[in-house]
This record gives C-alpha cells, sequence and structure tokens, in this order.
C-alpha cells in the first residue's frame, strides 16, 4: 500500500482525472481528422492553480478561447473524426516542440505562470508523458486507421486568437496558417474572403514558423493535405460566433473533402 500511494503521488494525473485528449467519431470514415491542441483550460488537480487567479485560469494564456467549441460544432456538422487535448497550454503546449521554451510558459501575455517557474526535468517529462505524447498519438492513430481504410485525410488544426495582445490590435478576423500545403490554403482564403470575413494568409501567426508543431508533425511529415485555422476570439465567444463560424468552415471543409472520399463511403448525410 505504501509502494502503490508513493507511485500515485508521484504521478501527475490522478486515476480520477480526466484523460489527456477526447476522440469525437472515433470510428468516421470522412477523410478529415479536426485537432484542437488548446481546447482545455483544465489543471490537473496534482498542480492545483498553477499560482494563477482564476480569471487568469479562464483567460486566452490558458486555452484558445472558443476554438473547443468550433470544433466541436465541425465534428456534429461533418461527423468528422475530432482529437481534442482536454489539458491547458500552460501545462504543456501540445502545438510545440518539447525541447522549445514556449513548451512550458513561465510568462504569457504579460502574466507571470509561477507554476512553470524552475521546472525539473522530471516535471516536463512527467507531463509529456502524460498528456503530450498521449494526445498526439491519439491523432497518429486515427491517421493510421483512415489510411488503413485507403483514405488520406486532410488534417485541420482549429486554434482562436486574441484580437489585442502586448498592446496590439490584430485586424484580421480569421487566419488561414500554412507551409508546404499552399493549394489547401488557397482554397481556404478564397473561399473564406467570399463568406465575408477578413481574412490573413498565414496571420496572425506562420504556418511557417517551427512553432506549428502538431501540422507539421502529423501533416507535412506524412504528406498529407493540411491546413490550421485561426479565430479570432471576438468572432467565437458566443454560441450565435460559434454557429456562423462553423457552418461557413463546415461548407468549405466538405466542399474540399469530398471529392477525396471514396465512392463506397459517402454517406448521404454527409453529403447533405
Amino acid at each position: 500500500m505504501k509502494i502503490a500511494n508513493k507511485e500515485l503521488r508521484e504521478t501527475l494525473l490522478a486515476p480520477d482525472d480526466p484523460t489527456p485528449f477526447l476522440i469525437l467519431n472515433a470510428d468516421a470514415n470522412v477523410p478529415v481528422i479536426l485537432v484542437c491542441d488548446h481546447a482545455s483550460n483544465r489543471f490537473p488537480r496534482s498542480l492545483e492553480t498553477m499560482g494563477l487567479d482564476y480569471l487568469d485560469r479562464v483567460s486566452h494564456i490558458a486555452l484558445d478561447i472558443g476554438a473547443n467549441a468550433v470544433a466541436e460544432s465541425l465534428a456534429e456538422n461533418l461527423g468528422a473524426t475530432t482529437v481534442l487535448c482536454q489539458y491547458s497550454r500552460l501545462i504543456v503546449d501540445c502545438n510545440r516542440e518539447l525541447m522549445d521554451d514556449s513548451a512550458f510558459l513561465e510568462h504569457s501575455d504579460g502574466v507571470d505562470v509561477p507554476g512553470n517557474h524552475n521546472l525539473q526535468i522530471d516535471e516536463k517529462e512527467k507531463r509529456a508523458s502524460e498528456i503530450y505524447w498521449p494526445y498526439h498519438n491519439a491523432i497518429k492513430d486515427q491517421i493510421e486507421r483512415l489510411k488503413k481504410n485507403g483514405i488520406d485525410p486532410v488534417v485541420i488544426s482549429i486554434h482562436s486568437f486574441t484580437p489585442v495582445i502586448n498592446g496590439s490590435d490584430r485586424e484580421w478576423e480569421i487566419g488561414v496558417l500554412w507551409d508546404k500545403d499552399s493549394v489547401t490554403a488557397e482554397i481556404f482564403l478564397t473561399r473564406l474572403g467570399e463568406a465575408g470575413y477578413l481574412v490573413g494568409d498565414n496571420e496572425p501567426y506562420s504556418g511557417k514558423d517551427p512553432e506549428d508543431f502538431t501540422i507539421d508533425y502529423h501533416a507535412e511529415s506524412a504528406g498529407l493535405p493540411h491546413v490550421g485555422i485561426e479565430i479570432s476570439q471576438n468572432l467565437i465567444n458566443h454560441d450565435d460566433g460559434v454557429e456562423r463560424v462553423a457552418t461557413a468552415l463546415s461548407k468549405i471543409i466538405s466542399r474540399y473533402a469530398i471529392p477525396t472520399m471514396p465512392k463506397n463511403i459517402q454517406t448521404q448525410e454527409f453529403l447533405g
């Protein structure tokens, strides 16, 4: 019993903590994988508040506000497999390489993060082994499942950005992030513009930056079509906005993805 208790204290996640990832439509054959790296502001109970007050723990430094709701709405609209990270980016940022300092931020948008000060190697490894890699392995497994069914999915990451950061305004409403796959990016740039959105081409972040780990690791390395979508939090911090953006993205994704879907698995529900 003493050994078991010692092992329990040495883990990051307790047995009754939520799992590190959530998969929606895990058996779907739609040729799309949606991922949301910053879907949650949850902290493991073992880390308590990380030294942050409540407002900081629910702010954009802890999660991508509205991104989870958009991803879930897209999953429902399209029937596409969707993988959501269930812990805050402040525990470990799943869209960064682990060797990158920004994977464990000590400061974010002027806010001090005491829980990340002077992290020891074993503490970082614990966060990586219990949250980071289980999340990425879940994405990898879903891609491999689709490929075994003869489907090369388009990988789409859903993020949101704060309209003001470090005192600077960001004018864009939606950003399309890309590096190797200009064809998919151009489809989203054109069709989002036609839908009336002010669209940023690799703005407010760039898909060419090394910080964009998830797309690089899962899509670019495998030669899969891909795109990153960044949405201003002003647009999706309420239900009506989530519905409007998710509807616009669903139309674009369905028109783009359906031609790549094998005829025998094109369902009427998806086409509808």
